[in-house]
């Protein structure tokens, strides 16, 4: 197999369609949550409108964060999102679609160059960025360094997302995927902006990575977040 095969962008009917149906049930799914949304940046206000942003949350917590954001949001703010290039991106891009939110193929394995180029411009064109920066293999919990490169090179801040539903199952998955239980309660908070300077020294990005990672969590680490039905 020819390189170019190797890290072509995957795509398939059925993707689209199971895709489009997850998406439409996560949509259903989250309509019966009780929602409380903390925006401790005031990331929709006027001042911070038209400041793009990359969004980090750990990838076990991404099913509750879509509806959060439609309703943090009301459309003031667009957002996309990375997905890995192969057919569970595909499915997950289609699903991300449901809710009015497009997406970037690639991951740090297959097309990270154009990946990284398609998300700074994204920034570029004043669109807001979505990463779950231990995806999408992990090690769990484990802040990988490209949403920090992003950031720093685009010069725009990162917001940590925390994600702490009531109640949850737990798949038996490398990152332990939480669904919440329905009807139950889910605390979504948009931390304060952290940025990452330009020109850092390697101990000094290393350390600004150990302090944003045990921010992340911190916000996973709530006993709220870890109740199970």
């Amino acid at each position: 197999m020819s390189g170019d095969q190797r890290h072509a962008i995957r795509d398939s009917r059925k993707s689209r369609i199971l895709g489009t149906m997850a998406g439409w049930l996560m949509r259903i799914w989250s309509s019966t949550l009780r929602y409380e949304i903390v925006d401790r940046h005031g990331i929709c206000r006027t001042e911070h409108l038209g400041q793009p942003m990359v969004f980090a949350l750990w990838h076990n917590r991404l099913f509750m964060v879509p509806m959060a954001w439609r309703k943090l949001t009301k459309g003031r703010r667009q957002v996309v999102v990375l997905t890995s290039a192969s057919h569970d991106g595909s499915a997950l891009a289609h699903a991300m679609q449901v809710f009015g939110i497009s997406a970037v193929r690639g991951s740090s394995s297959r097309r990270a160059v154009a990946a990284l180029v398609g998300l700074k411009r994204a920034l570029q064109q004043g669109l807001d960025v979505c990463l779950t920066p231990d995806g999408p293999r992990g090690p769990k919990y484990h802040l990988q360094a490209g949403a920090m490169k992003l950031a720093q090179s685009a010069g725009v801040p990162i917001i940590p997302v925390h994600v702490q539903p009531s109640a949850c199952w737990r798949l038996k998955s490398w990152d332990s995927f939480i669904i919440p239980v329905p009807f139950s309660h889910v605390r979504v908070i948009f931390d304060e902006a952290l940025a990452v300077e330009p020109g850092l020294s390697d101990d000094a990005f290393e350390a600004e990575r150990v302090r944003i990672e045990s921010i992340l969590r911190a916000g996973a680490a709530d006993p709220f977040s870890e109740s199970t039905p």
